[in-house]
C-alpha cells in the first residue's frame, strides 16, 4: 500500500500540507478554519462577551464529515474529573478522524492564564502577581509544568499569555497583566511562553494589539493609543515573545484602534506581525471577535463582508465555535465574494502547525488516561514559591511586622475567610463554577485566617468580616470595632472579588469608575483605624487601590495581587515572619482615588507640574517593595563613557545582605533620556536582576547596556537610536535611584528592526 505524500513525516512539513490541500474541497479546507464549541451557554450569563447571542446552532455528526479545526474549552466549560475528560476529548477525537476523508484530528485548546482552567487543576498566581515576582526563570518553570498538565490530558493549545501593558489600572482586566512597562512584561511573558512551548503546548499571544488602552478604561472600547505609544509601549512585549520565546500563536485583539478593528487590519496581523516580525504560525479570533466586525464595529454589512475582512487582514482561526467561517465563507467563495487563495493560505497555517503537532501522522494517538492529577504536591510547591516571592511589603514603618507569636490578633474583613479571594477571573472556580453551584471547589485553597492561625499557633484569634466586599451595609462595622478594641493589633484583609462582565469587582468587564477600594471597606478601614490599635492592611486584589488616605496611620501594608490556592500560607507567612517579603510593584499604587490614568511611563508633562494643581505622583512607585533585612549597595563600577550609537557599556554594583536573615533584593536599571527629537518617558526599565541572599552574603551584579535598548520610534515612524547624552539609573524602584551612570551616544542617527537588541544581559557573580 502506498502512503500518500501528505502521511509521509519523512517529507517537509510543508511539502506535506502542499499535497494535502491539493487533494481537499473548499468544504474540507474551511472546516480547518473554525472550532466547535461543545456545551457553551446560550442564556446570557456566560463567560465570554456576548456569548448568548453569538453562538450558532450545528449539527455535530454531520459537521466532522469534513473534518475540524479545533475543539474549544472541553475541560473549561463545566467540571469534568480530569481523567474522564481526558477519554472524553480521546473519543471526540477518534469520531473527528473517522467522520473525516483525512482522518485529521482537531487541535483542543484551553485557558491557562493563571494555570490549566480546568477542574481540580492546579490555581496558580494571576499574571500581576508574576510580575511582582521579578522571577523569570520561576515563570518558566510554572509555564513548564501548566504545559505538562495540557498535554496529559490531549491538549493542544493554550491561550495565554496576556501581553497587554497596563495602561489604566481602572481596566478590570489588570490582573489578567504582568504590569504597566513593556520590559517587565515582554521578559516575564517570554518566560512564561518559554515553559508552555517546551512542554509542546503551543502559546497564543493576547490580545494583539493595544487591548490594555481602551478609552476610560473600559473593556472593548476603542484605543486611543497614538503611533509611539503603540510601537515603543504596546507592541514589544509581543515582539519579544516572539522572537525570544517562540509562541506560535497569536489571538488577534476586539478593539480598534484609529478607527480599524485589530481583526480586520492586515497592517497588523500581516505587514507587521509577518512579513516584518517573520512571523510563521496561527492568528486566531479572540471569541466571536470576527461577528463582532459586523455587530460591534459595523465595518461590516454581512457575515461575508465580515468573514473576508478577518481573513484578509489574516486571521486564520475562527474561534471559539463555527459561524462565519464555516458555510457562509464556502458560500461567498462560490459566488466570486471572496477568493479561494484566502482559505488556502489560512488553511496552509492550520495544517503546517497540525503537521508539527503530529496530527497528520498515521500514527498519531490521543492520550487516554486511566486517571490524571492536576494538582499534584510538586505543582502546589511551585504555587507557593511563586506566591511567596509575589507578596509585596508596601511598608512596615514601625517594624510591627512580623507579628509576635503570642499576640492578640483580630482578623477582620471580607477577604479573610474566603478561598476565592485567592484567585482571579480566569481560574476555574471563578470562572465556570459559579455556573455550577453544586460543584466543589475541586482544589484545597487555605485562607489567610485558617493559614495564620497556623503560622502562630500561640496566638489568640478572632474574627468577623466586618462588611462585604462590594455590598454598601456597614452593620457589621460595630462588632468590628469591638474584636479590634480587644485586640493587640487588627490584620484587615481587604480586596475584590474576581467575577466576569460586572460579576465581580475585578476580572473581565469589572471596570470601575477611581481607585477607591470597593464598597464600604474603606469606610471599615477608617473605623478600624480609629480604634488606636495597629491595623495591618492586607491587600488581595486584581489592580492596585488609592491608598494615600491612610498614610502614615497604618502599622503596615501587605499587597498580594491573587496570589493562587497558596497564597492563603504565603500571605500568612509573610505576617508570620516565616517568609522574607520580597515582591516589588508591577504597577504603581496611586495616592489619590483620581486623577488617574497614570502609569510611571510619563513624558514631563505627565508629571507633577505648576501648572495643574493635580499631583499624580504615586503613594508607591513602579518596582518598590520593601524587606525584613537590609541591602548595602556597594562597589558601584559606572565611569562616565561615550559609546556609539551601535556600541555597549557595562556597569556593576554589589548588592550585600547586611541584615540578620536571607532575603531577596531586585536590581533594577532605568534609562533616563534627558533630550530626544520626540517627548519620552523620564524614565523607563530597561532591565533588572533579583538576587537571592544569605545573610551576610553578597553578589555582584553587572548589567550589559547596549545603545540598541534607547531605541524609540521618532517623528518618521523609523525605530531609531539617536546620539547623545543618557542616564542609567540603577535604583529599588522606579522613583528612587541609588547610582547613576552617564553615557554619551555618538555618531550617526542609527535605524534599527527586528535584529536589534531587546533585553539587557546581566551576569552575577557571587561571594
Amino acid at each position: 500500500m502506498t502512503t500518500a505524500p501528505w502521511r509521509d513525516p519523512a517529507l517537509p512539513a510543508a511539502a506535506r500540507v502542499d499535497d494535502l490541500l491539493s487533494r481537499m474541497t473548499l468544504e474540507e479546507k474551511t472546516a480547518q478554519l473554525y472550532g466547535v464549541w461543545v456545551g457553551a451557554a446560550t442564556d446570557g450569563d456566560g463567560v465570554a462577551p456576548h456569548q448568548h447571542d453569538m453562538t450558532a446552532d450545528y449539527d455535530w455528526n454531520e459537521l466532522i464529515t469534513r473534518g475540524l479545526g479545533q475543539l474549544t474549552r472541553s475541560f473549561g466549560t463545566a467540571p469534568v474529573d480530569p481523567a474522564l475528560g481526558a477519554r472524553a476529548l480521546a473519543l471526540a477525537q477518534r469520531r473527528i478522524a473517522a467522520a473525516g476523508r483525512f482522518g485529521i484530528p482537531a487541535v483542543a485548546h484551553e485557558e491557562c492564564l493563571a494555570g490549566f482552567t480546568a477542574w481540580r487543576a492546579t490555581a496558580y498566581p494571576v499574571p500581576l502577581a508574576w510580575g511582582a515576582a521579578f522571577d523569570p526563570p520561576l515563570v518558566e518553570e510554572m509555564g513548564r509544568a501548566i504545559g505538562r498538565d495540557l498535554r496529559a490530558v490531549g491538549v493542544h493549545q493554550g491561550l495565554a499569555p496576556v501581553l497587554d501593558v497596563v495602561r489604566d489600572p481602572r481596566w478590570g482586566r489588570v490582573e489578567e497583566t504582568i504590569g504597566e512597562d513593556p520590559y517587565l512584561v515582554g521578559t516575564v511573558g517570554t518566560a512564561y511562553v518559554r515553559g508552555l512551548e517546551s512542554a509542546g503546548i503551543v502559546a497564543t499571544l493576547k490580545h494583539f494589539a493595544g487591548y490594555a488602552s481602551s478609552a476610560g478604561a473600559r473593556n472593548l472600547a476603542p484605543v486611543r493609543a497614538g503611533t509611539r505609544e503603540f510601537a515603543d509601549v504596546t507592541l514589544p512585549p509581543f515582539e519579544m515573545a516572539l522572537r525570544e520565546g517562540g509562541a506560535r500563536s497569536v489571538m488577534a485583539a476586539y478593539t480598534e484602534r484609529d478607527g480599524v478593528p485589530a481583526s480586520a487590519d492586515p497592517e497588523l496581523l500581516t505587514r507587521l506581525l509577518r512579513e516584518e516580525w517573520g512571523f510563521t504560525g496561527t492568528v486566531v479570533a479572540d471569541y466571536f471577535g470576527i461577528g463582532f466586525l459586523q455587530t460591534l464595529h459595523r465595518v461590516a454589512g454581512t457575515p461575508a463582508q465580515a468573514a473576508h475582512l478577518a481573513l484578509a487582514a489574516g486571521i486564520d482561526v475562527e474561534l471559539p465555535t463555527v459561524k462565519y467561517y464555516g458555510e457562509t465563507l464556502v458560500a461567498a467563495v462560490r459566488a466570486g465574494e471572496l477568493p479561494e487563495e484566502l482559505v488556502d493560505r489560512a488553511a496552509h497555517r492550520v495544517l503546517l502547525q497540525k503537521c508539527e503537532l503530529g496530527l497528520l501522522d498515521e500514527d498519531w494517538q490521543p492520550p487516554s488516561p486511566e486517571s490524571v492529577d492536576l494538582d499534584p504536591a510538586t505543582n502546589r510547591a511551585l504555587a507557593r514559591r511563586l506566591a511567596e516571592e509575589s507578596v509585596v511589603l508596601l511598608d512596615n514603618p514601625d517594624g510591627l511586622l512580623p507579628l509576635a507569636p503570642d499576640t492578640r490578633v483580630a482578623m477582620v474583613g471580607p477577604r479573610a475567610a474566603d478561598a476565592l479571594a485567592m484567585l482571579g477571573c480566569y481560574s476555574f472556580p471563578s470562572h465556570v463554577l459559579t455556573h455550577h453551584p453544586e460543584a466543589d471547589l475541586g482544589i484545597d485553597i487555605p485562607t489567610v485566617l485558617e493559614s495564620l492561625r497556623g503560622e502562630l499557633p500561640d496566638a489568640k484569634f478572632t474574627f468577623t468580616e466586618g462588611c462585604g466586599v462590594s455590598d454598601p451595609d456597614p452593620s457589621g462595622f460595630t462588632e468590628a470595632i469591638a474584636r479590634a478594641a480587644e485586640a493587640d493589633v487588627c490584620v484587615a484583609v481587604l480586596g475584590d472579588r474576581a467575577g466576569l462582565f460586572g460579576r465581580g469587582t475585578s476580572g473581565e468587564g469589572c471596570d470601575v469608575a477611581d481607585l477607591t477600594l470597593p464598597g464600604v471597606q474603606g469606610e471599615l478601614l477608617d473605623a478600624l483605624v480609629a480604634t488606636g490599635v495597629p491595623v495591618v492592611l492586607v491587600l488581595l486584589t486584581g489592580r492596585p487601590y488609592a491608598l494615600g488616605r491612610w498614610h502614615g496611620r497604618l502599622g503596615a501594608v501587605v499587597q498580594a495581587f491573587f496570589p493562587g490556592e497558596e497564597g492563603g500560607p504565603a500571605v500568612a507567612g509573610v505576617l508570620s515572619g516565616r517568609v522574607n517579603p520580597s515582591g516589588r510593584l508591577p504597577v504603581s499604587v496611586p495616592r489619590v482615588p483620581g486623577g488617574q490614568p497614570w502609569t510611571y511611563l510619563q513624558p514631563p508633562l505627565g508629571l507633577a507640574g505648576e501648572v495643574s494643581n493635580l499631583d499624580p505622583t504615586p503613594l508607591y512607585p513602579f518596582g518598590h517593595g520593601r524587606s525584613y533585612t537590609r541591602f548595602a549597595w556597594e562597589d558601584f563600577s559606572g565611569p562616565d563613557a561615550e559609546i556609539g550609537t551601535d556600541g555597549s557599556y557595562d556597569l556593576s554594583v554589589t548588592v550585600r545582605n547586611t541584615g540578620g536573615r536571607a532575603g531577596a533584593e531586585v536590581v533594577q536599571l532605568y534609562l533616563h533620556d534627558p533630550v530626544a527629537s520626540v517627548t519620552r518617558p523620564d524614565v523607563r526599565l530597561i532591565g533588572y536582576q533579583r538576587l537571592e541572599l544569605a545573610a551576610g552574603g553578597s553578589a555582584r551584579v553587572t548589567f550589559r547596556f547596549h545603545a540598541d535598548l534607547s531605541a524609540f520610534t521618532d517623528r518618521a515612524g523609523r525605530r531609531v537610536v539617536e546620539p547623545g547624552d543618557l542616564e542609567l539609573r540603577l535604583g529599588t524602584s522606579s522613583g528612587e535611584a541609588r547610582e547613576v551612570a552617564r553615557v554619551r551616544l555618538t555618531g550617526p542617527v542609527r535605524e534599527v528592526g527586528a535584529e536589534r537588541r531587546l533585553r539587557c544581559e546581566a551576569d552575577v557573580l557571587r561571594s
